[in-house]
């Protein structure tokens, strides 16, 4: 079993692979956030996280910054290690490749990404809505900061 200081530097290495198109900053000191500038990049680093056996896909989370930039960040945790993959995502370009076919656990977390920030998961084998209901209107995502409840009243 590898420790802390062993699992970071091995993600710091793999996350240095891309050095030009990564910053890695260590929040705390069982943290490691790697910032993705290129989302093209994510399943290469995934696969590479994996093949090194750097934990587990705990959880897929959204973040809307505003100003039309979203972030899908993928949470990798390994003992008390938490590894984070925030990819930066603007208004118009909100796509990023499907991890399922490596991670089928990261199906249901891409699908609530989809139908809660409008992220656009490329290869996301079911494109039914996990949480909303089916008549939800199209291009209404809750999460997002300008989401207006009132459009929900509009549309009977």
């Amino acid at each position: 079993m590898k420790t802390t200081e062993e699992i970071l530097t091995l993600a710091r290495e793999i996350a240095g692979a891309w050095d030009w198109t990564t910053e890695v900053t260590q929040p705390e000191p069982n943290r490691l956030d790697v910032l993705l500038r290129n989302p093209a990049d994510l399943v290469a680093i995934v696969t590479a996280l994996r093949v090194k056996r750097l934990g587990y896909l705990a959880a897929i989370t959204g973040l809307d910054l505003g100003a039309g930039e979203l972030e899908a960040l993928y949470h990798f945790c390994a003992g008390e290690v938490v590894i984070t993959l925030r990819v930066r995502l603007n208004g118009r370009e909100t796509a990023v490749a499907s991890l399922s076919e490596l991670i089928p656990s990261a199906e249901p977390f891409e699908r609530e990404l989809r139908e809660m920030y409008g992220v656009n998961i490329i290869g996301l084998p079911s494109p039914d809505y996990l949480y909303l209901p089916d008549d939800w209107p199209a291009g209404v995502y809750p999460m997002r900061q300008d989401f207006d409840p009132q459009v929900l009243s509009r549309k009977t």
